[in-house]
């Protein structure tokens, strides 16, 4: 899709979409004409249309004998802080310009949106790009409609700040979307040597070195938590260690980003039910968040040194596969009674988290997971569950929320919970029951960080949609890659 800045509207318009503030009425300007704003006004009075928020209807008219189509999309009461929600009217707008098969599209602000050109621009593209989104490679007959070329009608002094958004918003966007068809991959295509492949693919697109560490070398670094989720699997786990060095000052923190790679989890012998192991395929939606935000770091070239950690596995069930009663010493040393099988992504996520700390030097840890079913239970699809032990991290964490739209909420670090995973036979069990699930699996990853700065981010409700909304499609969300971009941009 072609996204570019115009000042004015064409003579021969095929479609324009106007977004535009609850109650407003539309004037005539020199982009407007007298002539369209009156007709815009007319139609909104027939219908009783009146830009609520989320509101959209299109008509169509002739003009010189060529069909135009205008699509109204309401904004409500805009806030200027509230950049998610002018997110989703342009996704929604861009949706009805695609159901209309639409193929160029004129769209403008009829309100100030309080926004800075820069973000402007990539809130534009992004968006854009993430709504045209659909995976459709298994498909041999859905014929899907594009948009070629969307303008944004913008008076400006010089367009370079909002090309410049533009240029961001698609390097963003075509991260997220490297994510989404990871996790969209179905898991007879994606098994760890798979996605370990995948990963060395974007190193060598966009910049960024790699390790991947197969089975010898995994037991030789004692990994013992991680190594025995996937054992009851054909296929062999991969340790994938991506490097991005992009501050040559010695005296730079090295940040630390650990994706959960399960790439299918049936639970092991604590299995799931076949409506709970239908979407496992997801199980590795941090991996594909950590990747996809390595291409955009590499990209953007911040100014930043981190190291991606992904311990990639599959939980099956066989004659070598690990059991409820078993237990493990994991790379710290700590031992772990497994109590159940299905809470195997803390096992491999704290094998990575020791690494990232002990071998790799990290000065900070940031681990993103499809965890805990208590997270889903909890906030439901829209929201990311978070905890940490530092709060200005935290904070930086928040901002980077606000900035790109994906919705989080802050889990207490509640002590007392400590109690439900403390083991009778080994340091500690590795599920804490049915209670407080999120906080206990958070819990649990911490007693591996060493006191080092750490947030855990529980993506099991974000990751996936069952219906489309907003900027997200049917499937992957691609949650995560926009949030780590954010924040890393933050600390450059």
């Amino acid at each position: 899709m072609k996204i570019d800045v115009s000042r004015k509207l064409p003579e021969h318009l095929e479609t324009l979409v106007l977004l535009q503030e609850e109650n407003a009425e539309i004037k005539s300007t020199e982009v407007l004409s007298e002539e369209l704003a009156e007709t815009i006004n007319d139609f909104c009075a027939l219908e009783e249309f009146s830009f609520k928020d989320g509101a959209i209807k299109s008509f169509t008219r002739l003009v010189h004998k060529k069909r135009q189509l205008i699509i109204l999309c309401g904004v409500g009461e805009h806030k200027k802080k509230e950049s998610y929600k002018l997110r989703n009217h342009i996704a929604n707008s861009l949706r009805e310009a695609t159901r209309c098969k639409a193929r160029t599209v004129f769209l403008m602000f009829d309100f100030d949106t309080g926004i800075p050109e820069v973000q402007l621009g990539h809130l534009l593209a992004e968006s854009a790009l993430l709504t045209a989104y659909k995976f459709n490679k298994y498909r041999s007959s859905d014929p899907v409609h594009e948009i070629e070329n969307l303008h944004l009608i913008y008076s400006a002094k010089t367009n370079r700040h909002l090309n410049r958004g533009i240029l961001e918003g698609r390097i963003f966007a075509d991260a997220v979307i490297l994510a989404r068809d990871l996790v969209n991959e179905p898991a007879n295509v994606i098994n760890p040597e798979a996605l370990a492949e995948h990963a060395k693919k974007a190193a060598l697109q966009y910049g960024f070195s790699i390790d991947i560490y197969s089975m010898d070398k995994i037991r030789r670094l004692k990994m013992e938590a991680f190594l025995a989720v996937g054992k009851g699997s054909a296929s062999e786990p991969k340790l994938i260690i991506m490097r991005y060095n992009g501050n040559p000052d010695k005296k730079s923190k090295l940040t630390a980003l650990v994706g959960k790679g399960l790439t299918f989890d049936t639970g092991g012998y604590s299995i799931k039910p076949t409506n709970g192991m239908l979407s496992m395929k997801s199980d590795m939606g941090g991996a594909a968040a950590v990747i996809g935000a390595f291409s955009a770091i590499a990209t953007l070239k911040l100014k930043v040194n981190v190291i991606g950690v992904i311990a990639a596995a599959e939980n099956m069930i066989s004659s070598a596969a690990y059991r409820p009663g078993d237990i493990l010493t994991s790379m710290s040393g700590k031992t772990i009674e497994v109590v159940n099988t299905d809470a195997e992504g803390r096992l491999t996520l704290v094998d990575a988290v020791h690494y990232a700390i002990d071998k790799e030097k990290a000065d900070r840890v940031l681990d993103i997971a499809t965890l805990t079913g208590a997270a889903v239970a909890a906030l439901g699809k829209d929201y990311s569950a978070v905890l940490g032990n530092d709060d200005a991290w935290l904070t930086k964490l928040s901002d980077a929320s606000n900035l790109c739209g994906e919705k989080l909420w802050k889990m207490p670090l509640h002590e007392p919970y400590m109690d439900l995973i403390k083991s009778d036979v080994a340091d500690l069990k590795n599920s804490g029951g049915p209670l407080a699930g999120c906080i206990t699996a958070a819990l649990f990853i911490r007693e591996f960080v060493q006191d080092k700065p750490w947030i855990h981010i529980d993506i099991a409700g974000s990751s996936m949609r069952d219906k489309v909304n907003g900027i997200d499609s049917l499937g992957a969300t691609g949650v995560g890659v926009r949030l780590l971009v954010n924040l890393l941009r933050s600390m450059e």
